[in-house]
């Protein structure tokens, strides 16, 4: 019988997250004894976290290979293939960040410990957000990464543009907490446990009975609740806004952790609990997906601020990674198509998004901030290094081959095509001419114009080095995606079997 004060076993579990929080806190205690020369150590302790974090979550391999899914906890966390794919691309983009964020933060604000730390505390409440199948582990993971990015959205305390995107998002994202706490405690009325397993087999009996109205209200609200989470059209408003005035830095990693963090508890929700009531919820993914494509695309085309433009078009990709789950739910039993994709189509966007917001970030120096379109002119000629990575990144975005992007969009269509779905996936094909315009408008303004600026971008080593492993996977994956494919086959995470209550 397992001891209910410690548990070798159950510590082994989180001790990835354990490893994050002690040096979270260690950077907090440590970053007012640095001079403001040495700060860059911050960044160092934050990348020595992440880095035991990743041995550690790679250890855990073996004991999945011989025994399986493994349950800590009283049944409340689980740790399989799906988490360790997440928590490892959670990991790969806060270590991106971070390399990024050592000069950028030299130019803003120096380097706060605290910075990196809520950074850290973000990982840990996305990796809890993977991790756990019960209701109150996931919300609490959910909160602590949304509280991190609420200060760290407005972590520029003097740019009134960070200070109005930062209140925006906290406004916004109290109200769709709210919502999904709303959900979960219909959830919990309906069956009397926060345990995904036991919810499932009580959805199971009632699927069984017809249409249940509790179980729709239920689909719903938590769905609200995550639309909001991932910029979803109608409850991406925030989006825009956060991402023009939150630290460059931060707007990349709010645009893939906050997003991938978040559909992957869309995943666990959508392929248990709620798994027996497809057939209602299928539909609304479907419109969601499309009105995302639509609104997104459209509204990118007349952005001239990058990070506004980028924000708009995340919200695109947003649709394009639902069309994959509507695929997956598709039919009697789950189609791994559509489940592979989506998990590939995350991996790829989180190192192509990262690249392309990289270069905003290479622009930034003293009395220019960088994003906006007139900002690149010319940059062929200051930096060709950088205009090439620029092309790679959009072409990349775009979804043109050969890049990760297309090898992503591919699997996408072939789910929908392999279920089915020919006008969703006639939709998607359709709304690539868009986003083509709207990326090469990027490329255009580096390639193209006249320079208006005779400044040459300076890219830092640690910037190089982010740069280096962020076009490598962009360019990799579309030209031998096998590798990565079978990595994203690795995290499928199937409908598990419910217990009794």
């Amino acid at each position: 019988m397992q001891s209910h004060l410690f548990n070798p076993v159950d510590f082994r579990l989180i001790l990835p997250e354990v490893q994050l929080s002690l040096f979270g806190l260690g950077i907090l205690l440590t970053d007012f004894l640095l001079e403001p020369r040495y700060k860059y150590w911050n960044a160092v302790m934050a990348m020595l976290g992440v880095g035991f974090s990743g041995y550690t979550l790679w250890q855990l391999r073996r004991p999945i290979a011989d025994q399986g899914d493994i349950y800590g906890f009283s049944g409340s966390l689980l740790v399989d293939p799906f988490f360790l794919f997440f928590g490892f691309l959670f990991l790969a983009a806060t270590a991106l960040v971070i390399l990024l964020s050592v000069r950028y933060m030299e130019i803003e604000a120096e380097h706060h410990g605290e910075y990196y730390s809520l950074m850290l505390f973000a990982t840990v409440g996305m990796m809890f957000m993977t991790a756990g199948i019960d209701l109150i582990v996931q919300f609490i993971g959910l909160e602590t990464m949304a509280i991190s990015f609420y200060i760290l959205a407005g972590f520029l305390r003097d740019d009134r543009r960070s200070n109005e995107g930062a209140l925006k998002y906290l406004l916004l994202g109290a109200f769709s907490s709210g919502i999904l706490a709303y959900g979960f405690s219909i959830m919990y009325g309906m069956t009397g446990s926060t345990n995904l397993r036991v919810i499932t087999a009580e959805f199971i009996r009632r699927a069984g009975s017809g249409m249940d109205l509790l179980v729709v209200l239920s689909v719903t609200t938590v769905a609200a609740g995550l639309f909001f989470k991932i910029a979803a059209v109608p409850f991406h408003q925030w989006a825009p806004d956060v991402y023009e005035g939150a630290p460059t830095t931060i707007t990349a990693y709010i645009s893939v952790a906050s997003k991938t963090a978040s559909f992957a508890l869309l995943l666990r929700l959508f392929q248990t609990a709620f798994w027996p009531a497809r057939p209602s919820w299928t539909l609304l993914l479907a419109g969601v997906a499309v009105a995302s494509m639509t609104l997104g695309n459209l509204a990118a085309i007349t952005q001239s601020n990058i990070k506004r433009l980028l924000a708009y078009s995340s919200i695109s990709h947003v649709g394009y990674v639902l069309l994959g789950l509507v695929a997956a739910a598709t039919g009697p039993q789950v189609n791994v198509t559509g489940l592979k994709a989506v998990a590939f189509y995350l991996f790829a966007y989180a190192f192509m998004n990262i690249g392309a917001f990289a270069i905003v970030i290479v622009l930034r120096r003293q009395g220019l901030i960088g994003d906006d379109l007139e900002d690149l002119n010319g940059l062929i000629q200051r930096s060709p290094s950088a205009a090439v990575l620029l092309l790679i990144f959009m072409l990349s975005l775009a979804g043109v081959p050969p890049t990760a992007g297309f090898v992503g969009k591919y699997y996408i269509f072939l789910s929908l095509i392999e279920t089915g779905h020919y006008y969703l996936a006639i939709f998607a094909v359709l709304y690539i001419i868009p986003a083509v315009y709207y990326y090469f408008r990027i490329v255009a303004h580096a390639w193209m114009r006249e320079s208006t600026d005779p400044v040459r971008p300076v890219i830092s080593p640690a910037q190089a080095l982010a740069l280096t492993v962020t076009v490598f996977v962009s360019l990799v994956a579309g030209l031998y995606p096998e590798p990565f494919v079978r990595l994203a086959s690795y995290s499928l995470f199937l409908p598990f079997t419910p217990v009794g209550r």
